[in-house]
């Protein structure tokens, strides 16, 4: 076992607390970066002048009308900026735009000394435009050839071999949408400078030292003239990641310029409009099988909807593409990955970071096919597992497939699936009108920045003459519970109670050059960070224990806040002694940790390597019931087994996992982004901008019965304390809700019958799902009242085109290019 994972006796980590802000949280004392407006003097208020075009050259802009706003102190425009006028990594978002990109695109700012006085001022500035054509959709995009940055492919063996050697051969076309973050806390910044000219931010980011870099560039200053500071974020999501840094920047800009502070923060509207989401995508594909329905070969291109810029599009293709095959073997591989140019926000990354997407297409392929194979789509999925000694298609070899398994196994026993799926047949043959389904699906989902360079982490902690401690680390709180792991993961290292450890807030002047708080890897870099900068403090307090205990110092043992030799007779120290004693003999009680993952390498220009450091893993059955006239659903019950390894704190696990699993449900389900695709003035605009148009799991969406369990015996080697990682994962947990939505509506046609459902399957997805379903009732003679003469939309490409040997086409024709 590994120093990194291997736990003390009795240690803090894997105790059941609760997350270190709960009582601050449910009592409304939380400070969140807008709640410091009370208490900054002299604040000044951003409000952003929005085009109503998709796409438009700017021909004039007059801001002297807002100057005659009472209240309204400065406009914000392109000739302000003193640096760069750009607020993205790829030099593709100007700040202040000469040409709109998308519908709501800010072109300028209006400071005013109250919000209603900014407000009034943008009302009043004066914008001239010259409309442009705009690509609005992803297939117009593809149509029109409109892409953008990287176009990778990743590719193993010979797959039109692998095509024609499969006894069935399947070809289809998939486009599903993306996802609005909705966090409860919308984008916000307060931008100071203090009398040095240094430029401080308070800022909702989950990046500080990115936002750092860009305010820096923004400005023309360096980035130790710039301190960002993130206190903690209501939510984030991904969406905290890129999206932050240009309102930033709007903040910093507008506070060296008046010398006074100046707030940032959107209104719902506004943040809906403006803001990036998950990306959508349409995926074309040809899959084949063998006698036993075991996968043979896949060929597919996905094309994501990037939005008006790169942000963060290339490296969610990638995982996309890394994550096609989720948990399953597949010996011949071609994908084809590209990101469509539209005229919409720019889609940033999003819980999951392009992994659901890619694995969404194989899990609706084998949905789709199942019925068309004679096989269970329960029994498909298991027979294709990954085994051990077999690689990812990218060539990673993938460790503990057992423990797939395993999840896999415990959920079919602990959910009595088995009896409980004879019961919904019997419920089904009574019941015409109504049907229940239950689908279990699994995740394998690697853990890690795809680029290497970003598993690195640093942490700063102070041990006081008292024995209180204080710890600083690089990653940012947004309610997932990682501060409330770091603490443990110190007390554990210290051997001291947890109230002994208090945490400070996230700055770049405390820990420089930090990763994005992302990628589900916040606990295992900082943990590790941490854990290094407790181990140096230990070992120099070791020294100072082992000369009064008179025991060399690798026998001296830390726990609960007492300190004492290996033997139990030896005498012991108090913690808060043995640290005045190490201060007076002036021993160094502070230390910088840092941790880097080992054994990562990825090379992006072949799509090769071991970008991973372990594989999460996860199973969950979800059980529907489906009304046949409407459409609508309930979800009667769900069970998950997930995979953590030792886990860290059960309790924040266990809410991530139900939350994430909840926020894949919404985004498969309900959560609905519909943007203006017409020619009128008002094309590409954001139809769903509030909570009343856009959709959101509540209460009632929730599983009626929800059970979840960690998987046990799961130590992960080489992870802090043998722990894994849980941010992500679990949202793909939802997938089993989805396939048994669509297996609920084929339960209304004959056997063997296979739907196309859209996504998100939304009721009227749904019911169009059924009606699809009781038409090949009503071709096959049996009894289907559905709704005569109407006609269901086909947003799919109805169901899978089956290719039998005899009908192939030379494989040649079916190759998919990257032009098509």
């Amino acid at each position: 076992m590994s120093a990194l994972s291997e736990r003390p006796a009795n240690p803090v980590v894997g105790e059941t607390v609760p997350h270190e802000s709960a009582a601050l949280h449910v009592t409304g004392r939380a400070l969140y970066t807008d709640d410091l407006v009370a208490r900054t003097r002299d604040l000044l208020h951003g409000y952003p002048v929005q085009a109503p075009h998709a796409h438009a050259r700017v021909t004039r802009l007059d801001t002297a009308p807002a100057l005659a706003v009472p209240g309204v102190v400065r406009v914000l425009t392109a000739e302000d900026v003193p640096g760069v006028n750009d607020a993205g990594i790829k030099h593709d978002e100007p700040l202040f735009p000469s040409e709109v990109m998308y519908f709501g695109h800010a072109v300028c700012w209006v400071l005013g000394e109250t919000l209603e006085a900014a407000r009034l001022g943008a009302l009043a500035v004066e914008v001239d435009y010259e409309p442009l054509p705009s690509v609005v959709t992803v297939r117009e995009a593809i149509e029109a050839g409109s892409f953008q940055g990287a176009q990778p492919t990743m590719e193993r063996g010979d797959v039109e071999a692998g095509l024609a050697r499969a006894e069935h051969v399947f070809s289809g076309e998939f486009e599903f949408a993306g996802q609005e973050h909705f966090y409860l806390e919308t984008h916000a910044s307060i931008a100071q400078v203090d009398e040095n000219g240094q430029v401080f931010v308070q800022s909702s980011t989950q990046h500080p030292t990115e936002t750092q870099d860009i305010v820096a560039h923004v400005l023309g200053l360096h980035a130790h003239e710039v301190t960002v500071q993130c206190l903690r974020m209501g939510g984030g999501f991904g969406g905290k990641e890129m999206q932050p840094h240009g309102y930033a920047a709007v903040a910093a800009l507008g506070a060296t310029l008046t010398g006074r502070p100046v707030r940032v923060r959107l209104n719902r509207t506004q943040d809906i409009t403006m803001t990036g989401k998950r990306h959508g995508f349409h995926a074309t594909w040809r899959v084949g099988f063998d006698a036993e329905g075991r996968l043979q070969a896949l060929d597919a291109t996905l094309t994501s909807d990037g939005g008006w810029s790169l942000d963060l599009s290339e490296p969610v293709l990638a995982r996309a593409l890394c994550h096609i095959d989720n948990a399953y073997w597949i010996p011949d591989v071609r994908v084809n990955g590209r990101i469509s140019k539209t005229n919409k926000t720019s889609q940033t990354a999003f819980r999951g970071f392009g992994g659901p997407q890619g694995m969404l297409v194989l899990e609706d392929i084998l949905g789709r096919c199942a019925p068309l194979l004679g096989i269970d789509p329960a029994d498909l999925r298991r027979r294709n597992f990954y085994t051990e000694g077999q690689a990812t298609p990218y060539g990673q070899p993938v460790r503990h497939p057992d423990r797939a398994v395993a999840a896999w196994d415990q959920v079919v026993q602990t959910g009595d699936v088995d009896s409980r799926r004879r019961e919904i047949a019997a419920f089904n043959a009574a019941h015409q009108h109504t049907k229940r389904a239950l689908a279990i699906t699994p995740v394998k989902f690697g853990i890690s920045f795809n680029l290497t360079a970003f598993n690195q982490a640093g942490a700063l902690v102070h041990v006081y003459k008292d024995g209180s401690v204080l710890i600083n680390h690089g990653g940012t709180e947004m309610g997932q519970g990682l501060h409330t792991k770091m603490l443990q993961v110190a007390a554990t290292t210290l051997g001291v109670p947890l109230h002994f450890v208090r945490l400070a807030p996230t700055r770049t002047d405390k820990v420089p050059n930090t990763s994005a708080t992302a990628a589900s890897s916040g606990a295992d870099l900082n943990g590790g960070a941490v854990k290094n900068a407790c181990e140096q403090i230990r070992e120099r307090l070791a020294q100072v224990a082992g000369g009064r205990l008179g025991v060399p110092p690798a026998d001296v043992r830390f726990e609960g806040g007492r300190v004492r030799g290996l033997a139990h007779d030896t005498d012991e120290i108090r913690w808060a002694d043995l640290v005045t004693q190490a201060y007076f003999q002036r021993v160094q009680l502070w230390a910088a940790g840092f941790y880097r993952t080992e054994g990562l390498h990825w090379d992006s220009t072949v799509f090769r390597g071991e970008p991973f450091k372990y594989f999460a893993y996860g199973v969950a059955a979800a059980e529907v019931e489906v009304d046949g006239f409407t459409g609508a659903y309930r979800t009667r019950r769900v069970d998950i087994v997930h995979d953590v390894g030792d886990s860290l704190s059960p309790l924040v696990d266990l809410g991530q996992i139900e939350g994430g699993f909840v926020q894949g449900a919404g985004w498969l389900t309900l959560e609905d982004l519909r943007w203006d695709e017409s020619d009128r003035p008002t094309r590409g605009r954001l139809a769903t901008q509030a909570a009343s148009t856009y959709k959101l799991p509540s209460f009632s969406e929730m599983p009626e019965e929800f059970n979840v369990a960690l998987l046990e015996k799961a130590h992960e080697e080489g992870a802090v304390y043998g722990s894994k990682a849980v941010g992500e994962p679990p949202l793909m947990l939802a997938f089993s809700v989805r396939e048994a939505l669509r297996q609920a509506a084929a339960a209304f046609g004959p056997p063997g019958t296979s739907v196309d459902l859209a996504s998100p399957a939304t009721p009227e997805a749904v019911f169009w799902a059924v009606e699809q379903a009781r038409a090949r009732a009503a071709e096959h003679g049996h009894v289907a009242e559905g709704f005569p003469g109407m006609v269901p939309p086909q947003p799919n490409g109805d169901v899978p085109r089956y290719h039998p040997r005899s009908e192939r086409p030379p494989a040649e024709q079916h190759a998919l290019s990257a032009e098509v």
